[in-house]
Order: structure tokens, then C-alpha cells, then sequence
């Protein structure tokens, strides 16, 4: 039994897991630093405060705290801003970069019919079954 829960962690799912969960904290610290210690100071900069919660109106003795809403609308477009500038972006461009310097594969061609990837010495397409010239 104690063999079985060796593999069962020792799985590459549940690792990986892990290790998502611990980079995930670690990540979500340092969205919530940039957007508390530089974007809300800039909010502060443009509109005078960066906290609205204090803001309501009252109708026949309903209040509504607009403000608290304001605050959580500022906070999620601030964090998606930050995530999307500081992360998303560089990583597509990284990306980008590292798919541009990779080879063209020899052994690899197009489907001319439906642009799959198929064997170079593929003779029919395993995709749409288009019969093919020899490469």
C-alpha cells in the first residue's frame, strides 16, 4: 500500500498540480503588489482617492453603496490590466519569438485540401482522406 501511494504521488498530474497551485500563490502576491502599490496610487493620482465605499444614496430608507461596487469594477479591471500588459503579452510575444526561430520539420507537409499537418510520405490525407502526390 505504501508502494501505491509512492506512485499515486510521484504522478506527473499531481506534481504538476502542486506546482501550479504553489506558482499561483506566489503569482497572485505579486498581481495584488502591482495593482495596490503602483495602479491604485495612480488611480489616487487621477481621481483624488482610490477608495469609493464611502459613496451611496439612499431611497425611501434603502441605501445603495455604489461605491463599494465601484471599487470591486476598479479592483477586477485593474488586476485583468496588469495581468494582461505585465504577463499575457510578453508571453505571446515570447512565444511568437521562439516559433519563429524553429525549422520548417522535413518530414512534415501540409494537406493542400484542408492545411493539416500530415507525414511528408503521407499519400493520403488522414484528415479529409484527399489523395495526395508523392512528396
Amino acid at each position: 500500500m505504501l508502494n501505491d501511494f509512492k506512485a499515486f504521488l510521484l504522478r506527473g498530474n499531481v506534481v504538476d498540480l502542486a506546482v501550479g497551485v504553489v506558482v499561483g500563490v506566489a503569482f497572485t502576491a505579486v498581481v495584488t503588489a502591482l495593482v495596490g502599490d503602483l495602479l491604485t496610487p495612480l488611480v489616487a493620482a487621477i481621481f483624488g482617492s482610490h477608495d469609493f465605499s464611502n459613496l451611496k444614496f439612499s431611497v425611501n430608507d434603502s441605501v445603495f453603496r455604489y461605491g463599494h461596487f465601484f471599487n470591486a469594477v476598479l479592483t477586477f479591471f485593474s488586476v485583468a490590466a496588469a495581468v494582461f500588459f505585465f504577463v499575457v503579452t510578453p508571453v505571446n510575444r515570447l512565444v511568437q519569438h521562439a516559433q519563429k526561430e524553429q525549422p520548417p520539420d522535413p518530414t512534415r507537409r501540409k494537406c493542400p485540401e484542408c492545411l493539416s499537418d500530415i507525414p511528408a510520405d503521407a499519400r493520403r490525407c488522414a484528415f479529409c482522406t484527399t489523395e495526395l502526390a508523392p512528396a
